[in-house]
């Protein structure tokens, strides 16, 4: 199975790139999504945050206030930094779950869209590398339009990242959106062949039809050993 890393940054346009993927047929796990499910009132990472960060951080209902807790991070890198190690566990755990459960219904390629790629140390199970960059004025502009908060709240956000541009530089494939959509889909036309490409045979030995066909070849070597075998006794 080929497994995609997908990453970018805060109002780089990932998103974007993660759905186009989707409406191409390629399954998408999506590290958000499974940060939201670990983070549901009564799961273990709610036990976790609520015990570090206090109830202030609970909405009437018991849900976590993901806005407030988000200002609280942002601003502070040690908190930033205990939300992290709270939640990389029980992230990582659903992840893997996620990907299992594609890799027992036989898909062949997966996409991994993990904003924190490679702050997780994620990058290494992933091949290709896909970053989705944009300049930083650029990042700055759409974040604020986007979630229609100031320059100074919006540039903390991006400062609690890894930097566009130090990502770029660990990319495989690099997508540049800093133009229009339909400049951002003509790119991603080109990202869609590169992993579409036949599989290796590593990756194909890794994909459920890989690993039949060496059950397969086991079973068949066995049973003509033990033919050859049983001959060679008599």
């Amino acid at each position: 199975m080929r497994i995609v890393g997908l990453t970018g940054g805060i109002a780089s346009g990932k998103s974007t790139v993660s759905n186009l993927f989707k409406t191409h047929g390629i399954p998408v796990v999506d590290a958000d999504l499974v940060a939201r499910d670990v983070l549901k009132k009564g799961t273990g990472g709610w036990k976790k945050v609520v015990s570090a960060f206090g109830e202030d951080i609970l909405q009437p209902d018991g849900e976590v206030d993901r806005p407030k807790l988000g200002q609280i991070v942002f601003s502070n890198p040690e908190k930033r930094q205990l939300l992290n190690r709270l939640l990389a566990p029980y992230i990582s755990s659903g992840i893997f779950r996620e990907m299992l459960k594609l890799w027992m219904k036989g898909f062949k390629v997966i996409v991994l869209d993990v904003p924190l790629l490679f702050e997780a140390k994620m990058d290494k199970w992933t091949k290709p590398i896909i970053v989705v960059w944009v300049d930083p004025e650029t990042q700055l502009q759409r974040l604020v339009l986007r979630d229609r908060t100031s320059e100074d709240d919006a540039q903390n956000r991006i400062n609690a990242q890894m930097s566009l541009d130090l990502k770029r530089t660990r990319a495989d494939i690099v997508i540049d959106n800093t133009g229009s959509l339909e400049d951002l889909k003509e790119q991603f036309q080109n990202v869609l062949f590169e992993v579409t490409k036949p599989l290796t045979w590593t990756e194909f030995g890794l994909s459920r039809q890989g690993a039949a066909s060496v059950l397969v070849s086991i079973i068949v070597g066995v049973l003509i050993f033990r033919k050859v075998y049983n001959t060679e006794s008599l």
